[in-house]
């Protein structure tokens, strides 16, 4: 029988999977009814897919693996079973009537969430410890999934026009001041990157396993990621004219796409503004840049620098002038609001001088939430990695040399997803996500 400690996580389980459903919820509320069958990114699915995704995964995952469940509608399991990431520029080209009305889907998603949690209720009790275990960890994996799609169709939903969305109130943002930029010295150290035990209080995905040790040699990191002030000035500067700086591929994505600005920025007649979730405001210099990896790395020659690799970031956010580590960059309290922009408190960025109380133990600022962090470590298997059985093509689908590792977190971001192994991961040239950087000399 299920161990008493199991039936307790049981609830808290449900509960947070009921949390995260209402965190997509409110983003669908956020659509006009004719903005549905919009596609908003190029490269993505229109929003109706997200609609019926995330039931269709959480379906897909737990129905008749876990729960014994029988299929009631096989042709929207998969439809949506499938999202996208599409490598060497092929597009979709589906069309808006190709896919289900919105209510269809909704009583498909209604049907689903029904089936799940009755089955959930009633299987629990009387499933071992061992099984219960696994469940428990299938539960985590549908949390995070659709947290994580909370976060990606959020950054999908910033590209719809004002007009096709209903606006939220927004905490007004602190005037904007000039940010000084400077670095710190980070002595030479280790850092232990992955996630060690494993269980529902410990819960990984399968890329954040093993822990292993990694020196790091001494290096300098910038204290504030790069500023759109900053930023700015490579632009004055022609550094999207400028090939030098460019990988031959970033180079080949600037001039066919005709990149020559962060897509989160708009020029509008004789200066330039930001593209917000509702709206644009004049340029908020202190507020973090967000661009694409090859944007990040071409600045990063620019001022004859580097990015940070996974190791160095680990090291700066994580690490102390003594042997251990800390949990998050501010120490071990669990994440708070006076730690840094993150957990759905707000849609944009904030000054990267807004957190104080969230710096390293080496005066490193802003390194959780407000933005992922790109690294220059190209995204691959830990020693030791194996991949979840249930969902092997997770990570294994992407160790293709095509996509970097992230850190950290975005205003976006769950909590949950704050923890030291989590892992992002993109492709250089996705300019969409929230995702910032700073500089490093070796």
């Amino acid at each position: 029988m299920a161990t008493t400690s199991t039936t307790k996580i049981q609830p808290t389980l449900m509960a947070r999977l009921g949390e995260a459903r209402e965190r997509t919820d409110e983003l669908f509320r956020l659509l006009r009814p004719e903005a549905y069958f919009d596609r908003p990114i190029p490269e993505r699915h229109r929003n109706i897919f997200y609609l019926g995704h995330l039931e269709a995964f959480d379906w897909n995952l737990l129905s008749e693996r876990a729960l014994g469940l029988k299929s009631f509608k096989p042709e929207f399991d998969q439809l949506f079973a499938f999202g996208i990431d599409p490598v060497g520029g092929s597009l979709p080209s589906d069309r808006a009537k190709d896919w289900p009305p919105v209510e269809k889907i909704r009583r498909y998603n209604r049907r689903v969430r029904h089936e799940l949690d009755a089955a959930l209720e009633r299987v629990w009790a009387s499933l071992s410890s061992d099984l219960a275990a696994s469940l428990e960890q299938l539960l985590n994996v549908a949390i995070e999934h659709r947290l994580m799609h909370a976060e990606t169709f959020a950054y999908m939903l910033h590209r719809l026009p004002v007009s096709r969305k209903i606006s939220q109130p927004a905490p007004p943002a602190a005037p904007s001041k000039p940010i000084m930029p400077r670095m710190v010295e980070i002595p030479a150290g280790e850092a232990t990157l992955g996630l060690g035990a494993k269980g529902p209080e410990h819960f990984g995905w399968d890329n954040e396993f093993k822990p292993h040790r990694v020196k790091v040699p001494a290096f300098c990191i910038d204290v504030y990621p790069v500023t759109n002030g900053e930023f700015l000035k490579f632009i004055n500067a022609g550094g999207y004219e400028n090939q030098s700086l460019w990988a031959e591929e970033a180079w080949q994505w600037v001039t066919s796409c005709e990149v020559r600005h962060p897509a989160f920025w708009v020029w509008s007649g004789a200066s330039w503004h930001y593209r917000t979730m509702f709206g644009e405001v004049p340029l908020p210099l202190d507020w973090p840049v967000y661009v694409s990896h090859a944007e990040a790395a071409a600045y990063a020659r620019w001022t004859e620098k580097d990015l940070p690799t996974e190791a160095e970031w680990h090291r700066a956010a994580l690490g102390t002038t003594a042997e251990h580590e800390r949990p998050y960059p501010w120490g071990s309290q669990p994440p708070a609001r006076a730690f840094g922009n993150f957990d759905f408190h707000r849609w944009d960025p904030v000054s990267v001088t807004a957190h104080p109380a969230g710096a390293s133990a080496f005066g490193v600022m802003d390194l959780v939430g407000n933005g992922w962090e790109w690294t220059s470590t190209i995204f691959s298997p830990f020693p030791g990695f194996e991949p979840f059985p249930f969902y092997p093509g997770y990570s294994a689908n992407f160790f293709d040399g095509r996509h970097y590792v992230l850190k950290g977190g975005s205003a976006r971001t769950a909590a949950c997803m704050l923890r030291r192994s989590f892992r992002n991961w993109f492709q250089p040239h996705y300019p969409y996500v929230y995702a910032k950087f700073r500089c490093v000399v070796r």
